[in-house]
């Protein structure tokens, strides 16, 4: 856990320097659409809308894998209760089986 705060932060900085380091301004232009901003801003909103996108085409299997565990959970839940269940008609006493003595 601790590992991740650090990462954070490493990366938090290094986000920071690049900032810094990228102000000068730049156009886009798509079709008829256009943006002025900083080299850094820009390059910032195209990360986010990839992570975004990436996003989205996940979030299916994200919610397939859920439905699925959770699905799992109840099927285990339901054995442990038949095991339970079928130990409990066992005698405590020992296997119903007599086993044969060597004399």
């Amino acid at each position: 856990m601790i590992i991740f705060l650090v990462l954070g932060v490493l990366l938090g900085v290094v986000s920071v320097m690049f900032v810094l380091q990228n102000i000068s301004p730049v156009t886009v232009t798509f079709f008829t659409w256009s943006m002025d901003g900083s080299l850094a801003v820009i390059l910032f909103l195209a990360l986010a809308s990839g992570v975004l996108i990436t996003l989205l085409f996940l979030l299916p299997s994200f919610i397939r894998d859920e439905f699925r565990y959770s699905r799992l959970k109840k099927q285990t839940r339901a054995l442990e209760d038949e095991l339970l269940a079928i130990k409990t008609r066992i005698p405590a006493s020992g296997p119903a089986v007599e086993t044969p003595r060597i004399q």
